[in-house]
């Protein structure tokens, strides 16, 4: 099928299914483009909340599309590819929460929401990279278990004094791992005029060099401020940058700095999707109910 003829019967079925598409920053430039909704983690959570429609196609990885599914039990949501799923959210397994509950018992426990459903059930909060920090700080205890992602974790730990415990030990963002102090330096020489918009899941020493350390939702807001970007997280945010503001400058800092799970979600992917009402998204009602407290501090905190 032709693109446009798949854009045709993709709006035709979302009409016949009342069914909205939710996608992240980080999705392939068409499937942003047929987005009704488009944000960062954080954003698409407080707009799952609101959303008025019997279907939610979420396009973004699979953790994304159960923290909707959790925030609207009787919507059907919809993941359309099974290969959409985050390496990092894996990394944490229940038992790391558990050994660390066993180790810092009044330590409260705080997960990115890059994370699976089951530890969510095992949260205290949950955050984004746009609020953790923020969150974190209201927080009444100096420890704090905190997980998956290790580097927002030290981000946390700098911006607020508080001691965090790692869970995992080595939870990462293969994608944010990637920019390295040499990639500061080279950009710096290529764009000498261009300032550098981090993302705290990149690397300490990557953000120490950086002139701003924010979330892809902090990136748009700050964009303004400058008339020219290097952006160090995926690649594709800077086509979302790029849409928003024609007439400023947006370059990646990599162009190799991309989600394999993030674009395994296509256009036909999409079609199939709607046409099919599938894969659909299931959360068992104890793991969910546990999980629902945790995201809704979160968007009560934030």
């Amino acid at each position: 099928m032709e693109k446009e003829q798949l854009i045709a019967e993709i709006e035709r079925l979302k009409e016949e299914r009342n069914a909205i598409i939710m996608a992240h920053n980080y999705q392939l430039p068409e499937v942003q483009d047929i987005a009704d909704f488009l944000g960062d983690s954080l954003e698409l959570a407080r707009k799952a909340v609101k959303v008025d429609a019997d279907v939610i196609v979420f396009a973004g990885v699979d953790f994304m599309a159960e923290t909707a599914k959790i925030l609207n039990p009787n919507k059907t949501v919809l993941l359309p590819s099974k290969r959409a799923t985050c390496a990092m959210a894996n990394m944490l397994k229940v038992e790391h929460i558990l050994e660390a509950k066993r180790r810092y018992p009044d330590a409260p426990v705080v997960l990115y929401v890059n994370s699976s459903a089951e530890t969510k059930a095992y949260a205290d909060v949950t955050v984004t990279s746009a609020n953790a920090a923020r969150i974190v700080a209201k927080l009444d205890s100096d420890v704090v278990i905190f997980g998956p992602d290790r580097n927002l974790g030290s981000y946390v730990a700098r911006v607020t004094g508080k001691k965090i415990i790692p869970v995992p030990p080595n939870g990462h963002c293969y994608v944010h791992r990637k920019f390295t102090v040499q990639d500061v330096e080279r950009v710096r020489k290529l764009y000498p005029n261009a300032r550098l918009m981090v993302h705290p899941e990149c690397e300490p020493e990557v953000q120490e060099m950086a002139d701003i350390i924010v979330s892809t939702g902090g990136m748009i807001r700050h964009a303004p401020e400058w008339n020219e970007w290097v952006v160090f997280t995926e690649r594709e945010m800077v086509y979302r940058l790029q849409r928003l503001y024609p007439e400023i400058k947006f370059h990646p800092a990599r162009e190799d700095a991309v989600c394999v799970g993030m674009k395994a979600i296509t256009l036909s992917h999409i079609y199939e999707s709607l046409r099919d009402m599938k894969y659909r998204v299931e959360v068992p009602e104890d793991i969910a109910q546990k999980a629902r407290k945790a995201i809704e501090k979160m968007l009560e905190m934030s």
